[in-house]
């Protein structure tokens, strides 16, 4: 048996450490993408010793595992869980994506110590190509959004790298208070971006930064630096670190395809699974 899964990074739009809190996010996949190939042995496992590891707590079978990925570790393009979600689909098949969804969570947490929630597991499961979605995390409900053609995006590499599992964040050294503060705030800035034009998403955009290192301070001064730098850079209507804090990529919304050097985003493809033989 061969089976194959390629799954996308994660591009969030607005609506950062809400999924803990019943908030939303807007979201969509990116497309750097990581594929996963398992082909079942006898007995044992090859591959990296991390891969192996996680595809022990999945439950895999007997299999030499091969990954190819283009995403960046330790960037804010949810690199852990597209590895998660592309071992949970090769040991399980395409089941129920939500399902799918909530088991590379648990091994995520289970063996890289992760504390995450699931929004880039739900995002990199359930977009569709050319479209965003909206998370309600009080439900677990998706719903597709399309994206208008005002809205452009790129992103911008802070150049810094982190383990998720080592950020303060993850740690709870915020305050519970200041987290669900942000949360609630953040979650009406979604509700308003979901229907604003350029100008007003880009202001939704630097409020979003500017409580990331307020309130929930997962930014350093370094980052916030080159936030501002971006944000003033000529057509860049607004600016935001993306991730889980403390490096990673900023994302732009710019006015057009020649603001800021690189390529101008499009919603790629959710999770594919192959069965090859």
């Amino acid at each position: 048996m061969i089976r194959r899964a390629s799954v996308p990074s994660r591009i969030n739009v607005i609506g950062e450490h809400t999924d803990k809190f019943e908030g939303l996010c807007l979201a969509f996949a990116g497309h750097h993408r990581l594929t996963l190939t398992a082909s079942s042995r006898d007995t044992g496992f090859t591959g990296d010793p991390t891969i192996i590891q996680l595809w022990k707590a999945a439950g895999g079978w007997p299999a030499d595992l091969d990954v190819n990925s283009q995403i960046p570790i330790g960037a804010g393009l949810s690199s852990s869980a597209a590895l998660c979600v592309a071992i949970t689909l090769c040991v399980d098949g395409d089941a129920d994506r939500l399902e799918t969804s909530i088991k590379a969570q648990r091994i995520e947490n289970e063996v890289l110590r992760s504390d995450c929630g699931l929004m880039d597991q739900i995002i990199i499961t359930h977009c569709s190509e050319g479209k965003a979605a909206l998370v309600d995390f009080s439900n677990l409900s998706v719903r597709p959004h399309s994206i208008p053609d005002w809205w452009k995006f790129k992103l911008v590499d802070t150049g810094l790298r982190r383990s998720l599992s080592k950020t303060e964040y993850s740690k709870s050294k915020i305050s519970l208070e200041d987290r669900i503060t942000h949360a609630s705030e953040e979650t009406e800035r979604v509700k308003q971006a979901l229907n604003s034009e350029s100008e007003r998403l880009g202001e939704l955009l630097n409020e979003s930064h500017d409580s990331l290192s307020r309130k929930i301070k997962i930014t350093n001064p370094l980052i916030d630096d080159l936030v501002k730098q971006v944000q003033g850079e000529p057509g860049v209507l607004g600016a935001r670190l993306m991730g889980g804090g403390f490096g990673g990529m900023i994302i732009a919304l710019v006015q057009d395809d020649n603001a800021l050097p690189g390529k101008t985003l499009e919603p790629s493809q959710s999770a594919i699974f192959e069965e090859l033989g």
